[in-house]
């Protein structure tokens, strides 16, 4: 494998520079103070990301105080107490993207958030007690016992929340096989999964970076060369 800090150097030359690089990276996460966020904040992202996948999130972004009203502000409790006609209703509801299928992941989810807060204390402690180190193992139960949380779409509401998430985009993907990891083009195998999950942990050992961070650099590091600007527009503050 190449050496990580190679391919640092590539993408900080492909910025501008080892600051403008550092400017793209974001904060660094903290996977203890997710334990804090409540559910209905952890809800609330959750349903986001849904919405979002596969939409222009600005969009989603624009309307998300109306999908606060139209969902009850994602009160887990409140949502599951809601009868049928609640749920029917919204599919008509011009304050959201109105696409049943990602309408009946909130309640879904709601559900899947109430059974692990009750078994946690709560699914932002759920989330800060898994291991940093087992990404894959927590995308894996997230894709299992949750609805329309698996792919990238879970990766991006870890990271949303602040854990400590890498995402697998096309670019990051591409970069791990031009450094010599042996994955398919668009690695979704459990055995591909676990490779960039040790890589990824052993470059995290190496340079003291979050995992977070390293994802950001290798996609940084090769394809289409984005602005700077272009960047921070498309990243925001996640």
């Amino acid at each position: 494998m190449v050496d990580f800090q190679k391919i640092r150097l590539r993408a900080a030359k492909r910025k501008g520079g080892e600051a403008e690089l550092s400017s793209l990276l974001g904060p660094a996460p903290d996977n203890a103070a997710v334990a804090e966020i409540a559910d209905d904040r952890i809800l609330s992202v959750m349903a986001e990301r849904v919405f979002a996948a596969g939409f222009v999130w600005r969009v989603i972004e624009q309307k998300w105080p109306g999908f606060e009203e139209a969902f009850l502000h994602f009160e887990p409790k409140r949502l599951l107490f809601q009868p049928d006609d609640f749920w029917h209703d919204l599919t008509a509801d011009q304050r959201i993207v109105r696409n049943p299928q990602k309408i009946k992941s909130v309640r879904d989810n709601a559900a899947f958030v109430e059974r692990v807060s009750k078994e946690h204390g709560g699914f932002g402690k759920f989330l800060a007690e898994w291991p940093d180190d087992d990404q894959v193992g927590l995308m894996a139960y997230l894709g299992k016992h949750g609805s329309r949380l698996g792919g990238n779409t879970g990766q991006y509401f870890l990271r949303w929340l602040g854990w400590d998430a890498f995402v697998i985009s096309g670019d990051m993907a591409a970069a791990l096989r031009d450094a010599g990891l042996d994955i398919a083009e668009s690695p979704s195998s459990k055995k591909d999964l676990d490779k960039i999950q040790k890589q990824v942990n052993q470059w995290a050992t190496e340079t003291g970076l979050p995992r977070r961070h390293i994802s950001r650099i290798l996609a940084m590091s090769i394809g289409d060369n984005h602005s700077p600007e272009a960047l921070r527009e498309y990243m925001g503050d996640d």
